[in-house]
């Protein structure tokens, strides 16, 4: 068992570290307060070929694994770019993945190069506001005319909803009263149409550069074209991106720990209070150690679960304990971090404030810890399912 990275991989890490270097925590602070998709970042991203790491090499990406990806968003994340950085970019490296999968190779040819171009920005709507994580209760609705389908609902938390002109949309065509089993939800991918889509800024804690969303859909028009796969099957096609997310939303959370903790060991070197530097103090050390700690094990359990993923093998349990450890390891280091700067911490130019802010996304979502403990709970350990 080998836990070095492969000489591709390692080029991989260089590579992206070069792009993002031009984009220092000023750039990033800067974003924080201003917002404003970071439309120069995406673009240098795309330019350098990163977009489509996932994406199979015949429509113009990398074709490469999702440990790859891994990599390239945890990079990406650690050289201060956080989430904001990582979720410009994040939809993209697993979004279409259903469209990979179940869609047709005229599909394939008509979306993917422009999304690994950069040419296209995307979004995904599936949460809605009255049934979160119960999915298959969407209450979106898509109705069958002929050649297309006329949509109507809404949707919240859809993150780049504002800059993008294409969205992967979950929307029920069987009422959910006569809907079977996990049938009766159909999957699009399809031009987000502003004269009946309405967008609406959801004003949040962090984050800022990277927009949130309710969005309301008043008779979006879909060609039967746009649908991927067989119409009813839209939920098992979108459980096939389900693990990938999770595991490239820890490598994030990852990422922004250790950058959070390269911080606050910087500072614990160079802040001299009575005569010595405050790292001398084991009351510095030890909780900056147990971060390290925390954040090197969750990476393992990250490479683990995109290993198994990448072999074709079951990782359901991997991925959701790599996700509920990164987060956690994240938190944890960032707190660390502003405790360790005293009250400079919470000043916003020593950046481990904005750190803590966007800490809290990969712990609420995709998914909520406490649903991944009832996950482990029933699937792992055979225990009775409480939900």
């Amino acid at each position: 068992m080998d836990f070095n990275l492969s000489e591709q991989q390692q080029q991989i890490v260089d590579a992206v570290q070069r792009v993002c270097a031009p984009f220092d925590a000023d750039y990033w602070l800067r974003r924080d307060r201003e917002g404003g998709f970071p439309d120069d970042f995406h673009q240098a991203m795309a330019q350098a070929g990163w977009l489509g790491i996932a994406m199979p090499e015949a429509y113009g990406g990398a074709g490469l694994g999702i440990t790859e990806a891994a990599l390239m968003m945890h990079t990406i994340s650690a050289t201060g770019a956080g989430l904001s950085g990582a979720s410009a970019v994040h939809m993209n490296i697993f979004g279409l993945h259903p469209a990979v999968v179940f869609g047709s190779d005229a599909q394939r040819q008509r979306w993917l190069p422009p999304l690994i171009a950069g040419r296209d920005k995307a979004c995904f709507g599936v949460t809605e506001p009255n049934t979160g994580l119960n999915t298959l209760r969407l209450k979106t609705r898509a109705v069958r005319q002929g050649d297309h389908y006329r949509v109507s609902g809404q949707k919240v938390w859809i993150s780049t909803a504002q800059v993008a002109n294409k969205i992967l949309l979950l929307a029920r065509t069987t009422p959910v009263e006569e809907a079977r089993g996990t049938e009766g939800l159909s999957l699009f991918y399809t031009d987000l149409d502003r004269s009946t889509v309405e967008v609406r800024e959801i004003e949040k804690m962090g984050r800022k550069a990277v927009d949130s969303n309710q969005v309301f859909i008043d008779g979006l028009r879909i060609p039967v074209e746009d649908r991927i796969g067989e119409e009813g099957k839209g939920f098992s096609y979108i459980l096939h991106g389900l693990n990938p997310e999770r595991i490239l939303i820890a490598a994030e959370a990852i990422g922004l720990g250790r950058a959070a903790l390269a911080r606050g060991a910087q500072y614990a070197k160079e802040r001299v209070v009575f005569d010595r530097p405050i790292g001398q103090n084991q009351g510095i050390q030890h909780p900056l150690a147990k971060s390290w700690m925390e954040l090197e094990a969750a990476h393992l359990m990250v490479h683990k679960a995109a290993s198994l993923y990448d072999a074709h093998q079951p990782c359901g349990a991997e991925a959701n304990a790599a996700k509920y450890l990164g987060a956690e390891a994240c938190f944890h280091a960032c707190e660390n971090a502003i405790l360790t700067h005293g009250g400079m911490g919470y000043a916003k130019e020593y950046h481990v404030e904005r750190y803590m802010r966007e800490a809290w996304i990969p712990r609420l979502a995709p998914v909520s810890p406490q649903l991944i403990l009832c996950f482990i709970a029933e699937k792992v350990l055979g225990l009775p399912k409480s939900y």
